[in-house]
């Protein structure tokens, strides 16, 4: 398992170009190690992450206006990417504050911890501006059409339990609990079948863009690569042995 922070505390953890560049190129490397078989991503002190750091915004846009969303391609792309689609699964733990582009990166990974007192929103509006880094994608698919459109429109804030109630899901655990917890999780999830994991996320992910028939066909083809597994074929040993399987990822 690898533990990836953001380490900005006096500034909520918001996003300047070299925590950018830090984020893309830790999650780079631990989606290619294939000794990581589980990742946990999280913030410092008593934030998440609180999106993009404005004071380098303002000044990107008063050197340079047309260019200073360049980096919603170059940087929170990359990043979203990663965490969505690398074959492992992601652990958030959210520590406190995630909004804006720090709730992106919570939806964007398979599994949430979440702060009793951890406030979310999307913020973007709030600014004169619409949603990126897949915000538009993932706030729908977890809370539905008419919630994401209320939450993107109005921009105000909302609380753990609420978040779960609306289908961010999550586990809400005390706030010294969060680092613990998320953990725990991702080393539960490191010492599973990972390759079954990574097939679960690449359906998941496609699953909007198929019919019946071609979901049908996709699960049987990762049902066939992940039957030639020594996971798959261990574990149902392990079954009728009556014992507990053991998982390498292969």
């Amino acid at each position: 398992m690898a533990v990836v922070t953001l380490n900005r505390p006096e500034r909520r953890n918001a996003l300047d170009g070299k925590t950018k560049t830090a984020l893309r190129g830790a999650l780079e490397d631990v989606a290619a190690d294939d000794a990581v078989r589980a990742v946990l991503l999280t913030g410092t002190g008593g934030s998440f992450c609180a999106g993009q750091d404005l004071a380098e915004h303002a000044a990107a846009l008063r050197e340079d206006p047309a260019h200073a969303f360049d980096t919603v391609e170059e940087d929170y792309a990359p990043v979203i990417r990663l965490l969505a689609t690398m074959p492992k699964p992601v652990v958030a733990a959210v520590n406190g504050t995630c909004v804006g582009a720090g709730l992106a990166l919570a939806l964007a990974c398979d599994l949430r911890v979440l702060a009793e007192d951890a406030v979310f929103g999307t913020a973007f509006s709030a600014i004169g501006l619409t949603c990126d880094s897949g915000l538009s994608s993932t706030l729908t698919r977890a809370v539905g059409e008419s919630r994401a459109r209320e939450l993107v429109l109005l921009a105000e804030p909302f609380g753990a339990e609420q978040a779960v109630n609306w289908g961010i899901s999550g586990r809400v655990v005390p706030r010294d609990e969060v680092a613990a917890q998320g953990r725990a999780l991702a080393a539960r999830l490191a010492a599973g079948p990972t390759a079954a994991y990574a097939e679960t996320k690449r359906l998941i992910a496609q699953s909007w863009e198929r019919d019946l028939g071609a979901t049908l066909r996709a699960e049987a083809q990762a049902q066939a690569r992940l039957g030639l597994t020594a996971d798959h074929a261990g574990a149902v040993e392990a079954f009728l042995g009556k014992r507990k399987p053991t998982f390498e990822g292969r």
